[in-house]
């Protein structure tokens, strides 16, 4: 395993890799993720796990692989969220590229090899980051989807800040290689933010002009089942933060030929939105239903003027519906599939 970290060769770039799983109650998961850090065809430099104030035993799954693997080092802090614990890993090291990795996600062996090639090559250092493609499996890390990004059909590499406001950027922490100097530019992640942080540090990348590269390929997998913090109540608080952030970044920005708020971020959130609510219905989630409501009363304000005037015409007729009746007679269908998809229409980009 590599040790040796003293400075680089000046004649060629700082290639050192730091590899951070931040752990919160992962005991399930964080064997199975460290051990494809350790299985890389390029292993790390530095290999971190930061314990965010944990009280399921992880930590001590981790205190016994980094006996065997001296490579591995735990961190511990107070709970603060993933944020946070990301942040601390990257004070705590050194290297010149950051790859990350949740405690339910994996790499494959070749990850870390394969991201790491187009900084090799970029001598001006302008490469923000690196992401590949990724495989969808269960909590089990059994395959759900080969290479979904590929399946998804949005813009990759990005190219265009107008598609980053209007929909979620499709890429994710575990499948990206991160420059050091691009990553503490724009301040790391928000800490405000335990969901869509990671939405939020790649646009700010972007915008700050850090050029990226995608690898058609899928060099991790990433892990969604009911309970991960794709489906949890932090999430939703945290999609409305971010949300107010776009709108305060971009909201007095004269240089757009259309409102970016109202034809793009609105549409964007209203679209998330609906899904909740559909997702509400789905699985009799009356807490779920009146907490996405609520939102939505943000979210209205917000887009154009006619369309506003419909979506609350039409958000008056459900708001005091009981939630039995509104999904028993499948209003939810008839609310989320239809009138809903003719309104957001004029807004896809």
């Amino acid at each position: 395993m590599p040790t040796d970290l003293s400075p680089s060769d000046p004649a060629s770039p700082d290639l050192s890799i730091v590899a951070i799983i931040p752990l919160y109650n992962g005991a399930e998961f964080i064997e199975r993720s460290v051990r494809t850090v350790l299985a890389q065809t390029l292993l790390p430099d530095e290999f971190l796990v930061v314990d965010d104030g944990s009280s399921d035993g992880g930590a001590a799954i981790v205190e016994r692989l980094a006996a065997e693997f001296p490579l591995i080092r735990l961190v511990r802090k107070e709970n603060g969220g993933q944020s946070s614990a990301r942040n601390l890993g990257v004070r705590e090291s050194r290297s010149a590229l950051i790859a990350l990795l949740d405690q339910d996600d994996g790499w494959h062996p070749d990850h870390l090899e394969e991201l790491r090639k187009p900084f090799e090559a970029d001598r001006l250092e302008r490469l923000g980051w690196v992401y590949s493609d990724l495989d969808h499996c269960d909590r089990h890390a059994r395959l759900k989807t080969r290479e979904l990004l590929a399946k998804l059909h949005h813009e990759h590499p990005k190219t265009r800040l107008a598609e980053a406001l209007a929909d979620d950027m499709f890429i994710l922490p575990s499948s990206s290689l991160i420059r050091r100097r691009a990553f503490e530019a724009v301040g790391g992640f928000d800490e405000r933010l335990s969901g869509y942080e990671d939405d939020d540090l790649f646009l700010r990348l972007f915008h700050a002009g850090w050029r990226n590269e995608f690898v058609p390929k899928a060099l991790s997998f990433w892990c969604i089942y009911p309970g991960s913090t794709s489906f949890t109540p932090r999430m939703a608080r945290s999609r409305l933060i971010y949300m107010r952030k776009l709108v305060e970044t971009f909201g007095a920005d004269e240089s757009w030929d259309t409102n970016p708020v109202s034809h793009l971020i609105a549409p964007r959130f209203l679209r998330l939105l609906r899904g909740e609510l559909d997702r509400a219905a789905r699985t009799n989630n009356e807490a779920l239903h009146r907490q996405t409501l609520a939102d939505l009363e943000e979210v209205l304000p917000l887009l154009p003027p006619n369309h506003r005037r419909k979506m609350q015409m039409l958000l008056a007729t459900k708001r005091n519906m009981r939630f039995n009746r509104w999904t028993r007679q499948n209003n939810v269908a008839r609310f989320v599939l239809g009138p809903w998809r003719l309104l957001m229409r004029p807004f896809r980009i």
